[in-house]
């Protein structure tokens, strides 16, 4: 079994840290990054982070998962509410799949309320900021650790 986990970040998410700071806070995906690698390495997984604005890297990225990771941990971005194309991919998946979102959803604008990707989810993480991709990371490791 591969000890490897994919962390996948949608659109605008390179702009972690800038973007609306009242909503995703100051950290940036660099942060997200170092504190899940330390996470990971101390539970003996690796993990490899992505992030692209163009939804067909995505889901390449999701297809790769299909050989090389035992998870995913998936924050779409606006993909969430949009992509079937992203949900028909993570359904090609057999691994473990974990959705995050920074900002509780279900707390902004109602289009944001609907997520495709959810029903293929194993576990669904909202509002919790960037500790969120760590306990969805902690959650995969357990899982795959049993």
């Amino acid at each position: 079994m591969s000890k490897t986990i994919f962390i996948l970040n949608g659109p605008n998410l390179n702009l972690l840290g800038k973007r609306q700071p009242e909503i995703y806070g100051a950290d940036t995906l660099d942060d997200v990054e170092n504190n899940c690698r330390a996470l990971a390495t101390s539970l003996g997984f690796d993990i490899e982070l992505f992030q692209s604005n163009h939804e067909g890297v995505i889901i390449d990225t999701i297809h790769r998962a299909r050989e090389e990771a035992a998870a995913i941990i998936i924050n779409p971005g606006a993909f969430t509410h949009t992509s079937v194309a992203i949900l028909d991919a993570l359904n090609a998946y057999d691994g473990l799949v974990f959705e995050c979102h920074i900002s509780n959803v279900h707390k902004r604008e109602s289009f944001r309320h609907h997520s495709f990707v959810s029903s293929r989810a194993d576990g669904v993480m909202a509002g919790f900021g960037i500790e969120g991709y760590e306990l969805c990371l902690r959650r995969a490791c357990s899982l795959l650790s049993k």
